[in-house]
């Protein structure tokens, strides 16, 4: 494999742009449009990269396909979570603005040095932040910290 990038489904992408472009400084590199809106959006900063589409653009390019009904909706309806290290989250969480779906207020976890916010809005899935330690606390293993092949902590 030689890299993972998340798609994310969501209603409408424009609402979403000005947080990654304006606020954190990603590039819109590449976008198709689905009638009057766009339908898919790919955008990089550095070494990361994450793309949006739209409900109606995947039921449109799924149906055209030949895929299973109800697979549009399976995979609109599936959820993940974007988990970026932020410099400063102060910054990120002011760049959110008022329109924000702030659902886990910020905290200092308890089993790390970490500082973290988790919100819903406007990136259009649940989206965690972290300013603090780049690892674990002395004594914890990462993941990055197991023998090849190994998939989980004990």
């Amino acid at each position: 494999m030689k890299k993972a990038t998340p798609i994310i489904t969501v209603e409408a992408i424009e609402p979403c742009l000005p947080f990654w472009t304006e606020a954190l400084g990603f590039e819109l590199t590449a976008s198709v449009p689905h009638g009057d809106v766009l339908g898919f959006a790919m955008l990089h900063k550095g070494d990361v990269e994450l793309m949006y589409q739209t409900r109606a653009s995947i039921d449109a390019d799924l149906g055209a396909s030949g895929a299973p009904e109800g697979l549009a909706a399976e995979l609109a309806g599936s959820t993940a979570t974007l988990f970026a290290e932020v410099e400063d989250l102060d910054a990120v969480i002011k760049a959110l603005g008022e329109g924000a779906d702030v659902v886990v207020p910020r905290r200092q976890t308890p089993s790390t040095a970490w500082t973290r916010s988790s919100c819903a809005r406007p990136v259009g899935r649940w989206w965690g932040s972290r300013r603090g330690a780049p690892g674990p606390e002395p004594g914890r293993r990462s993941q990055r910290d197991l023998p090849s092949g190994t998939s989980s902590l004990p």
